[in-house]
């Protein structure tokens, strides 16, 4: 069995923990809840100092050419641009052993694997891309030495099944200068089965380099029990930062710290009406036993609704080190799923 699936079975135990607290609890008082602030200046707080730019020429809608799936093996010093792949049972583009490579501007679609696909990978970079109806967006694994950045992306439509359904997923990526950023991304309920939109697993910044996840729209999730948006920590993990991101109706769940050390959630913005699936809009909890410690979970604004059509915002599970920041978040704030664009996906 994948340490993701051990996860994410711990993630359901605990998610179901949770919402048995929350959902008879919420209408009063929850476990150590967090102060409703709603008045608060979340948006005059700086944001971190990352490089996470990217060049901003890139064509919109850009004409493809029809390509079989790529698959390639210890190449380096390439740039992969112009592609329309249909993936079918195998990732669109798996890269292994590889590095300095630049994936722009293609079109990976309706595969039962990922649209790409990185192992033991360093220095690509993976923008402008649309991505549809594949079991997950990006899945990057095994890499110490960094350089992993997935940015200005558009993703429709996460197929998973579980362990599998995010926009982008790290398992074990390690080093400097890897980031997540400025992505778009929708899972439309009833056409898609997403798990968790972005999620860091045993994955490790430093304190100089933080792995970013930084200014992602994200709309859609459910009906996955144990799925949400943002997931910090996922069996460990240190020096992530999530800020200024924006969700709306993400899932279970909006945003979360799992375990790990040094890790923040800061400046985003979450919003979710009840649903069948529904639970929490921020949580920081040690999930399977990992330790939870210096992590800053501040300035984020949280209007979230459980399944039972109550405001359930945020929890911190019991005997976890309170996070610093923790009472300068607002919640119940006046924010509606008009925080984003009636339309965020424009690739096509």
């Amino acid at each position: 069995m994948s340490p993701k699936k051990l996860s994410k079975q711990c993630c359901v135990l605990s998610a179901l923990l949770i919402s048995s607290l929350l959902i008879t609890s919420c209408g009063k008082d929850a476990v150590n809840p967090v102060k409703s602030n709603p008045s608060a200046a979340v948006d005059a707080a700086p944001m971190p100092s990352l490089d996470v730019s990217d060049p901003v020429d890139a064509t919109v809608n850009p004409p493809y050419t029809p390509s079989k799936v790529i698959n390639l093996n210890g190449v380096h010093d390439i740039t992969i641009s112009g592609k329309s792949i249909t993936g079918g049972s195998v990732p669109a583009i798996t890269l292994t052993n590889c590095y300095n490579i630049h994936i722009t501007e293609n079109k990976l679609y309706n595969s039962t694997a990922p649209g790409i696909y990185l192992y033991n990978c360093k220095n690509i970079k993976i923008n402008y891309n649309f991505i549809t109806n594949v079991s997950t967006g990006v899945y990057a694994q095994q890499s110490a030495d960094g350089g992993i950045i997935v940015s200005r992306n558009q993703f429709l439509n996460m197929k998973g099944p579980f362990p599998r359904g995010q926009f982008v997923q790290f398992n074990n990526i390690n080093g400097i200068n890897n980031s997540i950023s400025y992505n778009r991304g929708e899972n439309i309920l009833g056409e898609s089965n997403p798990e968790d939109a972005i999620s860091l697993y045993q994955s490790h910044g430093t304190a100089a380099s933080p792995i970013a996840i930084v200014g992602n729209w994200i709309r859609g999730g459910g009906p996955s029990a144990s799925g949400g948006g943002i997931m910090l920590g996922d069996s460990g993990g240190s020096y992530l930062v999530a800020s200024g991101n924006i969700l709306v109706n993400p899932g279970q769940y909006g945003m979360a710290i799992s375990g790990g050390d040094h890790n923040s959630i800061t400046n985003n913005t979450v919003y979710g009406v009840s649903q069948a699936f529904t639970n929490i809009g921020l949580f920081v909890d040690c999930i399977g036993g990992h330790a939870i410690t210096n992590s800053t979970v501040s300035n984020n604004r949280i209007n979230f609704f459980n399944a039972s059509h109550v405001m359930n915002n945020a929890w911190l599970a019991p005997g976890v080190q309170m996070p610093a920041g923790w009472n300068n978040n607002s919640l119940g704030v006046n924010i509606s799923a008009n925080v984003l664009p009636k339309v965020i996906i424009t690739y096509n």
